[in-house]
């Protein structure tokens, strides 16, 4: 397997950094629907225009549509993927699992890459994701190496490529599963506006004022380890920062791609041209704490401008890869012919008829050194032959105007155009209105919070890793196990649902994409948790085809949006509880080591608010420092069920609020709306 080196551009000049300095493909977003939405990115004119350019240098180009898309998005979405498939585009990285359905079935032949967005951290996510129709899909970063080979053997099994990012910016939340911008801000990272509110201060008590914040990560050092794994793709991130550090990375990859070592001057520019203190490998080493926590510190800053020089004339001159065999065909009363051939197209152009030398005659030598000056092309004359009579006489200003002509007309066979296909458009919609009395249910984080009188809860939710006397519980009322986000994966996940069914539960909640399997072979009842990223009609749709029973609608989405979605299957709304923003590897408490504490821990953010931090299967939640609170607006939201979620309120506070939906009483107490009455960008 050849491994590529995947380059990010956020406009024209970082699209000519990435080809010059050696990227075999790059990714890019158009003006909407991309994860980087604050790029300049590219108008359909500039897309068709980035791709050409590449494809005449062997480039691929792979758009990113790698966001969350609201129901009144979807006809625009897909005319934007099936415009860039006409142009030709090489791939479409998707994160909306209600667009990547559709994408199947409107457009079979476009090759899908699963975004990071969709937490892909575990093998067992890759069969679902392979009936889904995806070919590729973007490793998290957080998978250690052992990880990322047992994911890789997987997609060999499956005919799928691994993508793995190798170089730029790390978020501390796993990709998808973060709405800190979004609630602080109603800047939505899952729909391509994060606002970083990660890199201001937030105190953790211990040395670390900046306690989410990590340093960029590099595993420029790794990629022999990452190509013999079987790694497709080697990805860079930095679609929002300037060309040099493109061409900095990019041209490092590269060389190690090429020949197992980096030049130490080149070294020397990646750490310039961009670092946070320096970088991390800490997730594929898997030696996460302390050491990879960092910031952009003022010497960081002044660095970059003795790499600059260096950098521009990697940019500055165009990269010849592409080997010709050239002909050129000089004979006494003919045209003079030139011929370009690349292997797979042709390009073939005529002259003039070559005139009787007078005093010089063109000579063999002469000929060649005219057509071999590709200099300012992507081409190098591999082979020259010529067929020259004696005695004839050719201006070299003809000879290398012919040999301009034929590369541009070689440029034109070297596009392409898709035109099979006809403009996808997205299922009409017919909303249903006919709900029956909604239920509460109600999601612990201990059994210790069961309250003692469960008037009006319709069914139980309890975490799946914790051990429980179900004699404590009510014996008319369903009880439900619910998967965190991350860490119960495989034959460990299998077994832990077949002693929950045994023990009398009768449904589970999945979180990831790697629970669907287990879960839907477990008989229970399944129900897609928020992590799922239910955003949409489309998405809840493709929930209900993969025989779900319901599913927690996105709480990015306005009461409105989310009364707007059918109930296909059960319906449930994220009506109480303190929303999860982030579900981190690196804990930002327990540094330097963190094993699963149960300790109530908190960060303060610069204007003195706590968001509590609680670990959970190895990995830690940041939750919002109030709950979200509708008791007194239920009358807005259509839904099936409404799920309250209790994370550090007591028995008693959890009898009282459960009360207070029951009878849609107010608030006596500091909350939020969450997201319903203001939504996201």
């Amino acid at each position: 397997m050849i491994t590529e080196v995947l380059s990010p551009v956020g406009n024209m000049e970082m699209l000519y950094a990435a080809v010059r300095a050696g990227a075999d493909a790059v990714y890019l977003g158009a003006k909407e629907f991309n994860a980087r939405r604050n790029a300049n990115n590219f108008d359909l004119s500039q897309l068709k225009e980035a791709i050409d350019y590449c494809h005449i240098r062997s480039v691929k180009v792979y758009l990113t549509l790698n966001v969350l898309i609201k129901d009144e998005e979807m006809d625009k979405a897909l005319s934007l993927a099936f415009e860039a498939y006409r142009f030709g585009i090489d791939g479409i990285i998707i994160a909306d699992l209600g667009l990547s359905a559709l994408l199947k079935e409107k457009l079979p032949n476009l090759p899908l890459h699963a975004s990071t967005q969709m937490t892909v951290c575990h093998e067992d996510s890759l069969p679902i994701l392979k009936k889904l129709g995806f070919t590729r899909v973007v490793a998290a970063r957080e998978m250690s190496k052992k990880e990322l080979i047992q994911l890789c053997n997987k997609a060999r099994e499956l005919d799928m490529e691994v993508e793995v990012f190798v170089h730029g910016a790390l978020c501390m939340c796993m990709s998808g599963q973060c709405l800190m911008s979004a609630l602080i801000g109603s800047r939505s990272g899952n729909r391509g506006l994060c606002a970083g509110p990660c890199r201001l201060p937030f105190d953790n008590k211990s040395d670390n004022e900046y306690a989410l914040s990590l340093k960029d990560l590099s595993l420029l050092d790794h990629i022999d380890e990452l190509k013999e794994m079987g790694i497709a793709s080697l990805k860079i991130e930095g679609r929002m920062k300037r060309p040099e550090y493109v061409a900095a990375v990019t041209a490092a990859a590269r060389s190690m791609v090429d020949t197992g070592k980096i030049d130490e001057k080149l070294k020397d520019c990646v750490k310039s041209v961009f670092s946070r203190s320096g970088f991390t490998d800490g997730y594929f080493t898997d030696k996460t704490g302390k050491d990879m926590f960092g910031m952009r510190t003022k010497d960081d800053v002044i660095s970059v401008s003795d790499a600059l020089p260096f950098l521009h004339e990697i940019i500055r001159r165009e990269r010849q890869s592409i080997p010709l065999s050239i002909s050129a065909i000089i004979k006494e009363n003919l045209p003079i012919k030139i011929i370009l051939d690349d292997g797979t197209h042709k390009a073939e152009v005529s002259g003039e008829i070559p005139e009787k030398a007078v005093r010089v005659a063109l000579t063999e030598e002469g000929v060649i050194s005219s057509l071999s000056k590709l200099g300012s092309t992507p081409y190098f004359a591999e082979k020259v032959s010529v067929d020259l009579d004696n005695n004839l006489s050719v201006r070299t200003s003809v000879l290398n105007e012919l040999r301009r002509k034929a590369c541009a007309e070689l440029d034109k066979k070297r596009i392409f155009i898709r035109n099979d296909g006809i403009l996808p458009k997205a299922t009409p919609i017919d909303f249903i209105r006919n709900y029956p009395t909604p239920e509460i249910w109600i999601k612990l984080s201990s059994l210790s919070q069961l309250p003692n009188r469960l008037d009006g809860v319709s069914k139980i939710i309890l975490p799946l890793e914790d051990e429980f006397d179900l004699n404590l519980l009510p014996k008319n009322t369903p009880i439900a196990v619910d998967i965190s986000g991350a860490g119960f994966f495989g034959e460990k996940l299998s077994e832990k649902l077949k002693k929950a069914k045994e023990q009398g539960f009768s449904a589970v909640f999945v979180n990831n994409i790697a629970h669907i399997g287990a879960a839907l072979s477990s008989g229970m009842e399944v129900f897609a948790g928020h992590r799922l990223n239910i955003f949409s009609n489309f998405s809840m749709l493709y929930a209900k085809n993969l025989n779900f029973s319901g599913a927690v609608i996105s709480p990015e989405l306005t009461e409105k949006a989310l009364s707007d979605i059918n109930p296909y299957i059960k319906k449930i709304c994220f009506a109480y509880g303190k929303l999860p923003l982030m579900l981190t590897k690196n804990c930002p408490v327990c540094v330097p080591d963190c094993k699963g504490c149960k300790k109530d821990r908190y960060l303060t953010d610069r204007k003195g608010v706590k968001f509590p931090v609680k670990c959970r299967t190895g990995y830690s939640e940041i939750f919002a420092d109030r709950p979200v609170f509708i008791a007194d607006k239920i009358e807005d939201f259509e839904a099936n069920a409404f799920l309250l979620y209790f994370t550090d309120e007591t028995r008693e506070e959890t009898e009282k609020i459960i009360k207070t939906y029951v009878n849609g009483e107010k608030a006596d107490s500091p909350f939020t709306r969450g997201l319903y009455y203001r939504g996201v960008e």
